[in-house]
């Protein structure tokens, strides 16, 4: 355990921003499954409303530094694909 107050406080940063980032990666994660899910059951007008929010969620996810701008690109580019059929 720390000994010095920087590293007790280090530590504390630690915990608060590993918690932040995993309610951040947990909610990217649902909203994606959850628009997987719409695609399968094969409701087009859900699965577009849900594409709506699934964007929305990777723009800020981007923000918030959760994913890289690229690769929530090509999560949109495949969604996108998959809905367009």
């Amino acid at each position: 355990m720390a000994n010095h107050f920087s590293a007790l406080k280090r530590a504390r940063q630690t915990t608060r921003r590993a918690a932040r980032n995993r309610a951040n990666t947990s909610r990217l994660r649902t909203v994606l499954r959850t628009m997987r899910e719409a695609i399968a059951k094969g409701d087009k007008q859900a699965a577009e409303q849900t594409y709506r929010q699934t964007v929305s969620a990777l723009d800020k996810a981007i923000q918030k530094g959760t994913l890289h701008e690229n690769t929530a690109s090509r999560y949109k580019s495949r969604l996108g694909r998959v809905l367009a059929r």
